[in-house]
């Protein structure tokens, strides 16, 4: 799921507002937020934070849940959006 398509379901445009209000999410456990990305299929940030080390953390979780990643990118066709 896109920064964008969840601003779409809740009714708004405030894209990166949702990216701000999943970096405090209060239970990653059961609301897996680092499965939301960029509508570029860029990877994008974790609990607020950008980089490589914060990238790596947030690829490795959606690798070890069958996402395929391709040059920094997920791969569409292996994801149900």
């Amino acid at each position: 799921m896109t920064y964008k398509r969840v601003g779409e379901k809740l009714g708004s445009k405030a894209y990166q507002a949702i990216g701000q209000v999943l970096k405090n999410n209060p239970d990653p456990k059961n609301i897996p937020c680092h499965r939301v990305i960029k509508s570029n299929r860029e990877i994008g940030g974790y609990f607020g934070h950008t980089g490589d080390i914060i990238a790596k953390k947030k690829e490795n979780l959606l690798k070890i849940e069958g996402v395929r990643i391709v040059n920094g990118k997920v791969d569409i066709n292996c994801v149900i959006l």
